[in-house]
Parts: C-alpha cells; sequence; structure tokens
C-alpha cells in the first residue's frame, strides 16, 4: 500500500483526493498549509507527495526546495492552476517529479502518480526509503537504526517491526496488519508473536533513552511517535 501526502489548501479538493486515492488502495495523508506539509514530508516516510504549489504560509515551490536541501528524496508531483511553461520548468528544476495543470481528470492525477511510485520503487528496488522521525533515523537500505546519531542494534524481526510502524507515524497500526506485513501473512504467527516482538524491540530502545518513541494503543495495535 502507496503512502501518499496530499497538500491542498481547499477542503474540497483534498477530501475529493483523499477519498478517490484511498478507493484506488493508498494510505493517504491531507495537510492544507505549507507549514504542516513541510513538517509531515520532512520525516521521508511517504512514498509519493501531492503537492499544490499556492498555499498559505510556505508556497508549494518554497515546501519542495527545502525538502531537497534537507535530502528529501520523496517523488513530488506538484499540481497547480498555473499551465505557464516557466511555471513547469520552475517545478521541476527544483526537484519536483511531476507537474499537473488544474483542473485535471481524476483518472489523470492516478495514472501520473502511479507512474511516478512506479519509477521510484524501480529505483529503490521496492525497499523503502530512509525514514526520520527527530533521533530515530530507520535505513531500510542500510538496514541500520540509530539513535542521536547512535546505531541500535536489532534482528532482522525487530527491524521489519519497527520500519512498518516508523514509515506511518503517529498513526496506529493494528496487530493484523503488523503480522501481515512482518511475517507475510495474518495466519503465519500469532497476535502473541507481534506482543513478544514489541517487547523485545522496547526493551532495546529504553537502552538507548528512545523508549518514548514506541507507544501502545490499547485493544487495538501499536504507534512509533513522531514527537
Amino acid at each position: 500500500m502507496a503512502r501518499v501526502l496530499v497538500v491542498d489548501d481547499e477542503p474540497g479538493i483534498r477530501t475529493a483526493m483523499t477519498r478517490g486515492l484511498t478507493a484506488e488502495g493508498m494510505e493517504v495523508v491531507a495537510r492544507g498549509d505549507g507549514n504542516a506539509a513541510l513538517e509531515a514530508a520532512l520525516t521521508g516516510s511517504f512514498d509519493a507527495i501531492v503537492l499544490d504549489i499556492i498555499l498559505p504560509g510556505l508556497s508549494g515551490y518554497r515546501v519542495l526546495e527545502q525538502l531537497r536541501s534537507a535530502g528529501v528524496d520523496t517523488p513530488v508531483l506538484l499540481v497547480s492552476a498555473k499551465d505557464g511553461e516557466w511555471d513547469q520548468a520552475d517545478g521541476l528544476d527544483l526537484g519536483a517529479d511531476g507537474y499537473l495543470v488544474k483542473p485535471f481528470a481524476f483518472v489523470v492525477l492516478v495514472a501520473q502518480l502511479k507512474a511516478i511510485l512506479r519509477r521510484r520503487d524501480a529505483a529503490l528496488g521496492r525497499v523503502g526509503q530512509r525514514v526520520r522521525l527527530g533521533s530515530l533515523v530507520v535505513d531500510p537500505v542500510a538496514r541500520a537504526v540509530s539513535w542521536d546519531g547512535e546505531p541500535v542494534e536489532l534482528s532482522p524481526r525487530e527491524f521489519a517491526l519497527l520500519h512498518a510502524l516508523a514509515s506511518r507515524p503517529d498513526t496506529a497500526v493494528a496487530k493484523d496488519d503488523l503480522l501481515r506485513i512482518v511475517w507475510g501473512d495474518e495466519g503465519a504467527a500469532s497476535r502473541n508473536v507481534v506482543e513478544v516482538y514489541v517487547g523485545y524491540l522496547r526493551r532495546k530502545l529504553d537502552a538507548v533513552g528512545a523508549g518514548q518513541v514506541l507507544r501502545t494503543v490499547r485493544g487495538f495495535g501499536y504507534l512509533v511517535s513522531s514527537s
């Protein structure tokens, strides 16, 4: 399931895109201004960003510029009512992966977004990209975790569990979903196994002073906090 950040200052457009992309099987997080968009995007926890250019606070151009300056390479699809060639060139020069002019058909948005995701998957080998949540860094390419620059030694299963949670920051993930993501099948292990590995992971995070990032959502599952 691709995780997509949708940024637009018009509530109706945000709602329509959220519903449509969710129906396409994507996990959607929506923001309505540039500052909130930048804060969310800097985590590196999204597979793609649909970013309007004209926003309150920071413009889409500035959000994109700051993302690239910070080393966040999440693919960005710019959307704007500006249809000039120079506008499109400016966006692409800043590091956008696509540019879509409003008004547009939803099927075109989905097609462009899926094309961007395919290119990203090919470039990353479907492994995923580095997630940074404050002092916590989870790098699926190097299969490494650090806290405040210090390495955290995890087993492969503990790493997969942390990555599954960290790539969905501040979002409660159900135990059944974790079984499917980490163990490959809800029937491959019991919910108790998830609890056991969360205990292992929590002890190792506690040992480096990072225990507060992993939280239990009683009766449901777990989440990793970005704050």
